[in-house]
């Protein structure tokens, strides 16, 4: 099996949802197949600020794109990068980043696949 990094990007995240995949706004449909893990540089945030990092996939081809995980991010990290959880991902997903509170920060992130 191969890693590989599908997709990376760096934005200055607002409010408006932004897709990992696409570096756009989202949520986008990526239907590329495999185990994706997504690392986050949080080192930009400072105290009050709170984000949000989704993912979104569908269960079956035909089915509508829902959320399938959410993670609030909140404060000046102490480890600046966040990894993740490895996730399968098939039929119609996206990973997308939004500010919540707080200043607009510029993040970057990879999407690292096993395929």
């Amino acid at each position: 099996m191969a890693i590989t990094e599908a997709f990376t990007g760096t934005a200055t995240i607002g409010t408006a949802e932004n897709s990992c995949t696409t570096n756009t706004a989202g949520p986008d449909v990526e239907t590329s197949d495999g185990v994706f893990q997504c690392f986050l540089e949080l080192n930009a945030l400072a105290d009050g600020d709170i984000f949000e990092f989704r993912v979104y996939e569908k269960v079956l081809t035909g089915s509508t794109q829902r959320q399938a995980l959410l993670v609030t991010i909140t404060n000046a990290q102490v480890d600046a990068v966040m990894v993740i959880p490895s996730l399968i991902l098939i039929n119609g997903w996206d990973m997308t980043l939004k500010k919540v509170v707080g200043t607009d920060r510029s993040i970057s992130w990879s999407i690292r696949k096993l395929a």
